[in-house]
């Protein structure tokens, strides 16, 4: 017989109720643990998402309110079979969805001009122009060039818009999910992987930096990537399995020099993968000598193939640029090394702040658990959060590559919880208390600063009638350290018009800013595509165009609103009349943007 209507919604109800006492107790600790992180806000000193600056512009007990609601609907979805039997597209979908949400706030971090400005140098004058001109013509600072690359093809391809950019972003970040979801199922279990999936979401900081046009993210993904590859190839895997291995390892190399240490990791997968054939062969045949186990041979064959095909291409690239690359880790070891020092942010504000607590006692119990169990695999996925402690790499932008792997150490140590369900709970508490403060406390927050101006005009100058934009930027009085030329693609990225743009503006003394951490501003190049004296030709925008000085719409950028004009931008305001003005600001960034657009009167 069919199951009635009626019975169906029973037998809903019974699955969730009675609430057992243990889930009381996590609701009303998450709820404590919220409001403890608020009222010890202060001492989170994230340089973007601090919980001191959230929280003064945000009503905290908004979020309370969402927080409870996320608790019930934490318990819902954990009563239900939805999420365990459809792991992928659950996390997948999730993921995504929230991530679009975030496709409305700015560019939040001015490295975006640099990557910007890379990758539209490959859109305009092709891709054999950039591999022969990226660390010359085209200022690298310290970039590696696979995202760029990546970027600029997606706007030769597809076209020059941030959209495009952001969905595959997106896409990367939602496949850094599934990929640490595929890591701990393949290492131990789906419910360890599906927890190590789930974690990633409890993780508020990492979906404000999804979007923008930087290197973090797709550096992840490709680091995660080269990782499951390496171990799914030591399995083993097959050729197949071996190929993918290479190439994921190679672009993980080339998109930021933080992931160059961070491939000691693959080490430890080997040594791990190493003594495990041995202990399998030992269960199985007594004990061999330490090298005659066929399975650990085959190991150390797999391993060296991939090395050594990896190795090669490498040095390929290396050698075809040697003196770019030496001359950046030469910079690196000068500049960057001792900056990480007086830029850092503290280990509580990045583990307990801007990731769920929940995780990272989680993740503190995972260290007990797999002692006890003397689980070798466990050192694969602690690695790299060793490193970070170890070298004290307290820049949370530099720790987004070990993302994943603190994930699954999370999800680890919530195997101590025995009742699935009750575990379930636990992670989606952090979870639904993440998404509430992510999107309706930083993202609001993040639309309130200063850099928001830039995307709002960008917009506002695609409705308005000229096709042709000059700008002129006004220096930044009260921030002598930041170049106020970086603002020009900042505003580019946001607008499909022609720009162009005189760059005049000279670097202060090298002693102000030789420790600055926006030192790389003054390395500024004005691109020929911005010369308002040369053709200019870009088939993603609406118009080629000789004279960009004509009847063209004036833009400046300035540091405050009430930045006095030179006489040269007087004179050439002659004849229009203010059309808008952006001024929008938070008041605590030192890196303010005040736009303002003029329009011929007619």
């Amino acid at each position: 017989m069919m199951e009635k209507p009626k019975d169906k919604i029973t037998n809903f109800s019974n699955a969730l109720w009675p609430v057992k006492i243990e889930h009381v107790l996590v609701s009303l600790l998450t709820i404590a643990v919220y409001l403890a992180l608020v009222v010890f806000r202060r001492f989170d000193d994230n340089r973007l998402t601090s919980w001191q600056w959230v929280f003064d512009s945000i009503n905290p007990h908004k979020i309370l309110l969402l927080i409870i609601l996320g608790v019930i609907i934490a318990y819902v979805l954990s009563r239900t079979s939805f999420p365990k039997r459809y792991p992928l597209p659950f996390l997948f979908t999730l993921s995504s969805t929230v991530s679009i949400l975030f496709w409305q706030e700015p560019e939040l971090i001015v490295d975006a001009s640099r990557y910007f400005t890379q990758a539209k140098h490959l859109e305009l004058y092709g891709i054999a122009y950039f591999i022969k001109e990226w660390g010359r013509n085209i200022i690298a600072w310290t970039d590696l060039p696979l995202v760029p690359f990546i970027f600029g093809l997606i706007f030769k391809f597809f076209g020059e818009s941030r959209l495009y950019i952001q969905a595959f972003t997106t896409l990367l970040f939602s496949s850094t999910v599934l990929l640490t979801y595929l890591i701990g199922k393949t290492l131990w279990d789906e419910d360890t992987g599906f927890f190590g999936g789930l974690s990633m979401l409890g993780i508020p900081y990492i979906f404000t930096q999804v979007p923008l046009m930087l290197v973090d993210v797709p550096t992840m993904f490709f680091f995660t990537l080269a990782v499951y590859t390496f171990i799914r190839a030591l399995e083993p895997g097959g050729t197949r399995a071996i190929v993918v291995a290479n190439i994921a390892i190679f672009m993980a190399f080339f998109s930021k020099y933080s992931t160059w240490l961070m491939f000691s990791l693959l080490a430890i997968i080997l040594l791990v993968y190493f003594f495990n054939a041995r202990e399998k062969e030992n269960k199985s045949f007594g004990k061999p000598s330490f090298f005659s186990s066929t399975n650990q041979r085959a190991v150390l064959l797999q391993a060296f193939v991939i090395v050594l095909a990896s190795v090669f291409l490498i040095v390929l690239v290396i050698f075809l640029k040697f003196d770019v690359f030496f001359e950046q880790i030469r910079f690196l070891k000068e500049y960057q090394e001792p900056g990480l020092k007086r830029w850092g942010e503290s280990f509580l504000s990045t583990f307990f702040f801007q990731i769920h607590p929940f995780l990272t006692i989680s993740a503190l119990c995972s260290a007990y658990a797999a002692f006890k169990k003397r689980d070798l695999k466990y050192l694969i996925i602690s690695w790299l959060i060793l490193l970070v402690f170890l070298l004290e790499i307290k820049r949370i932008r530099y720790t987004v590559i070990a993302f994943p792997m603190f994930s699954l150490m999370a999800a680890y140590g919530l195997q101590m919880i025995k009742s699935r369900n009750l575990r379930t709970f636990v992670a989606l508490c952090a979870v639904t208390s993440s998404l509430a403060i992510s999107i309706f406390a930083y993202l609001p927050f993040l639309q309130g600063i200063s850099v928001i101006n830039l995307k709002r005009a960008g917009e506002y100058l695609n409705s308005a009638g000229e096709k042709n934009i000059e700008v002129i930027t006004l220096p930044f009085k009260d921030f002598p350290d930041c170049n106020p030329a970086v603002s020009v693609p900042l505003l580019d990225i946001f607008t499909d018009r022609n720009i162009a743009y005189r760059y005049k503006h000279s670097p202060p003394p090298f002693d102000k800013i030789r420790t600055s951490s926006l030192r790389f501003t003054w390395a500024y190049k004005n691109p020929e595509y911005y010369n308002p004296n040369k053709h200019t030709y870009n088939p993603n925008k609406h118009t080629a165009t000789k004279d960009v000085t004509k009847d063209v719409t004036i833009v400046i950028i300035a540091g405050s609103a009430d930045e006095t004009l030179p006489g040269t931008a007087i004179q050439k305001l002659k004849g229009y009349h203010l059309s808008k003005v952006f001024k929008s600001s938070s008041g605590i960034f030192r890196y303010q943007t005040i736009v303002k657009i003029y329009q011929p009167t007619l």
